[in-house]
C-alpha cells in the first residue's frame, strides 16, 4: 500500500490523543484559574464596599455624639436645648458584647450590659440633637430622622430668649433628639451577619444597614479625671467599654455617665466576611483580627478582612 494513503499507526494515534488531552487540560486549568481569580477579586471588591459603608455609617453617627449647639439669642442658662440630662444621661455608651435590652430599653441610660468574651461583637448607643443638617431629610420642611430614616418625635420646652430691649422673654421652642444603637446580628434567609441599627423614631424597629459585617470592636480614648485634652498625651489610654467605668484614672468621677463624658475618641474596627466561601484553602482564609493578631484557624472558607478608623468626638456639647 502506498505510504501516502495509509492511516495512522496506533502509536501516532496515541501520541495525538495525549497531546490533545494535555491541551484540553491546560486550557481548563487556565480557565478555572482565571475563574477563581475573578471570584476572589469580586469578593474582595464587595468586601471593600461593605467595609467602607459600615465605617462611614458608624463614624458619621459617633462624630455627632453629644451634639447640642449653642443658641446665641438665649440666656446663659438656656443656651442649649434640654437634651442633656433631662432626656439622655449619656452622649454615647458602649458595651463589650451586645446590650441585653438593646431593642427594648426606653433610653440610653436604661441599657444594661453583661460581661462578654473579647471576641464577641461590641455594641454602642449614640445620642445627639437632630436637625435637618445632620440627618437624612428629603427637604428642609421634613422632620429630622433616626438612623433608619424614621421621623423623630418633636419635643418642646420653654426657654428664656434675649430680645432687646426686653431682658428675657420666656418662649416655647421645639427641637428633636435622636438615639441610635448599633450592633451585630444575623439577617436575611441566609442568616448573614449584618450591622444593625435601632433608632428612636416612633415605631422604628431594628433593621440591618450593612450586610456581611461579622464583628464590631470598639475602644475608647479617654481623658483622665481633672485633665484637659490638649494633646495625645492627655489620653488615659484606649479602653474597652468595661474599662471606661473601672479605670483608675476615672475612679474619682461620680457615676458612669460622668466617666463616659471623658471619652474623646473612638476607634472603630469591623470584620467583613465575603458573601460566599471562595478561599481555596484554610490557609488562604486566615486574616488579621481587630486586635492585631492573625486568625490561624478560620471557621470556614469565607474571606475576611478588617477595616478600622478613629473618630474624634468634636461635636460633643453637654
Amino acid at each position: 500500500m502506498s505510504r501516502d494513503i495509509r492511516g495512522l499507526t496506533l502509536v501516532e494515534l496515541l501520541v495525538s490523543l495525549t497531546l490533545g488531552l494535555l491541551i484540553v487540560v491546560a486550557t481548563l486549568a487556565g480557565y478555572l484559574g482565571l475563574s477563581e481569580a475573578g471570584r476572589m477579586s469580586e469578593a474582595q471588591a464587595r468586601m471593600d464596599e461593605d467595609g467602607q459603608a459600615a465605617l462611614s455609617v458608624l463614624a458619621a453617627h459617633v462624630r455627632m455624639a453629644g451634639s447640642n449647639p449653642d443658641r446665641p439669642n438665649r440666656s446663659p442658662a438656656a443656651r442649649r436645648n434640654p437634651v442633656y440630662p433631662s432626656l439622655y444621661s449619656f452622649a454615647l455608651r458602649g458595651c463589650d458584647g451586645k446590650f441585653e435590652n438593646i431593642t427594648t430599653a426606653a433610653a440610653i441610660q436604661d441599657l444594661s450590659c453583661s460581661p462578654a468574651t473579647s471576641s464577641s461583637p461590641d455594641s454602642i448607643s449614640i445620642t445627639y440633637e437632630a436637625d435637618r443638617f445632620n440627618t437624612v431629610t428629603p427637604n428642609p420642611s421634613v422632620t429630622p430622622t433616626d438612623c433608619l430614616g424614621h421621623p423623630l418625635s418633636q419635643l418642646t420646652a420653654t426657654v428664656d430668649l434675649v430680645t432687646p430691649p426686653d431682658p428675657v422673654t420666656p418662649t416655647d421652642i421645639s427641637y428633636y433628639a435622636s438615639e441610635n444603637r448599633f450592633y451585630i446580628a444575623s439577617s436575611g434567609p441566609e442568616r448573614s451577619p449584618s450591622l444593625y441599627c435601632k433608632g428612636s423614631g416612633p415605631g422604628s424597629a431594628a433593621n440591618p444597614l450593612v450586610e456581611n459585617v461579622e464583628n464590631l470592636q470598639l475602644t475608647y480614648g479617654t481623658v483622665p479625671a481633672g485633665a484637659t485634652l490638649t494633646s495625645a498625651a492627655d489620653i488615659a489610654g484606649y479602653l474597652d467599654a468595661s474599662e471606661v467605668t473601672s479605670h483608675p484614672a476615672l475612679a474619682s468621677l461620680g457615676d458612669d455617665a460622668a466617666k463616659w463624658e471623658r471619652v474623646a475618641t473612638v476607634r472603630l474596627c469591623v470584620v467583613i466576611r465575603s458573601v460566599r466561601p471562595v478561599a481555596p484553602s484554610a490557609g488562604s482564609a486566615q486574616y488579621l483580627k481587630c486586635d492585631g493578631s492573625i486568625e490561624t484557624s478560620p471557621p470556614d472558607l469565607h474571606l475576611r478582612r478588617t477595616y478600622s478608623t478613629t473618630v474624634v468626638l468634636r461635636n460633643r456639647r453637654r
